[in-house]
């Protein structure tokens, strides 16, 4: 969800100070659609604070990928009014959330000028952890590669890395914009807050890494809750267990979250046999990826509302086929579901 925060005069917050309310905490009545919902804040909270609360009361009704302004009750005009620039709530007052009616024709483009390349998190200690951590770290680089032929700022974390090491020898980090140590497990740090607001035009990051469901997981969440595109490349993330990678892509799918692959990135960042650098992305992809990802889904209906799930591992490479009964074999990277009805 991205918001708009408009630069108007400033204007009182109407109505008098809150009774009841807890010490140095205002009461705001939060408005959305035909809902209202009343809340407190801390005194001075501000734009940003009052965009998290409407997201913790009606985060589940917001489409993230529609454009909102947030508008203030001025007791002045007996109406809503844009929210003016610097606010900062001193008293008690009600907010909207006002959804445009234009939404955002971006969806899915990815463009140089406006992207950046998050790796995540690929060190040394994660090789014997993670599932075709080789193959990760093949296509990791590839990407890479192509950002630096392409010139798209690469941002790279590293989790507690005088416990976990470095990120691997394989991956070239030469000309990264930045490389983090950490301890939360996403990656928007303040640091990498403010290295995104040096870089003008910012849409879309393009996100890989491991492990899936914990760091690229809250990475892709907190960066669309900032109204940035997210493009998680699926062949270079992986989990520890392919369960905990299978739900979470398919989670963050379902939050509007584009889940692609590594080839389709760098060829939608090129856009055009005659762009002056295709010559060197097609070198790159001439290598097929690793092929680690292969999937058969069959009736993903069906599968979603089996009624038991079992799992066993199967032998690389094997692929299921559904059987004459009513069972029907789905294999993700070499992990074999079988649905019974």
């Amino acid at each position: 969800m991205a918001a708009a925060e408009p630069a108007v005069p400033a204007l009182p917050g109407g109505g008098g100070a809150g009774a009841g309310a807890p010490s140095g905490t205002v009461p705001v009545l939060f408005c959305f659609s035909v809902f209202a919902r009343p809340a407190t804040v801390p005194h001075g909270a501000g734009y940003e604070l009052l965009i998290q609360k409407f997201l913790s009361l009606y985060g589940d009704q917001i489409d993230m990928h529609r454009k909102f302004v947030v508008q203030l009750f001025a007791e002045e005009w007996g109406q809503y009014v844009d929210l003016p620039k610097g606010f900062a709530v001193s008293e008690r007052c009600k907010v909207r959330l006002v959804p445009l009616q234009i939404q955002l024709t971006t969806l899915g483009n990815l463009t140089p000028s406006s992207t950046v390349f998050f790796c995540c998190d690929m060190q040394e200690r994660f090789r014997p952890a993670i599932k075709y951590f080789g193959d990760i770290i093949s296509v990791g680089q590839r990407l890479l590669q192509g950002a630096r032929i392409l010139g798209i700022p690469v941002i790279v974390t590293e989790q507690y890395p005088k416990g976990l090491g470095s990120t691997v020898q394989e991956i070239d980090l030469t000309g990264v914009k930045l490389v983090l140590p950490k301890t939360k497990f996403s990656m928007v740090l303040p640091e990498v807050e403010a290295a995104l607001a040096e870089i003008p035009g910012v849409r879309s990051v393009v996100l890989f890494g491991v492990e899936t469901h914990v760091c690229i997981q809250q990475t892709a969440l907190e960066l669309v809750g900032r109204g940035i595109e997210v493009h998680i490349v699926a062949d270079a993330t992986s989990s520890r267990s392919m369960m905990d990678r299978m739900f979470a892509l398919e989670r963050l799918a379902r939050t509007g979250i584009i889940v692609t692959t590594s080839e389709a990135v760098l060829l939608q960042l090129v856009a055009d046999k005659d762009h002056p650098k295709f010559k060197e992305i097609q070198n790159l992809i001439k290598a097929s990826a690793p092929e680690s990802e292969k999937v058969i889904l069959k009736s993903e209906d069906r599968f979603r509302n089996a009624s038991a799930l079992k799992m066993h591992e199967v032998t690389p490479g094997f692929l299921c086929k559904a059987d004459s009964g009513n069972n029907i074999d789905c294999v993700l990277a070499q992990v074999c579901y079988t649905v019974n009805y």
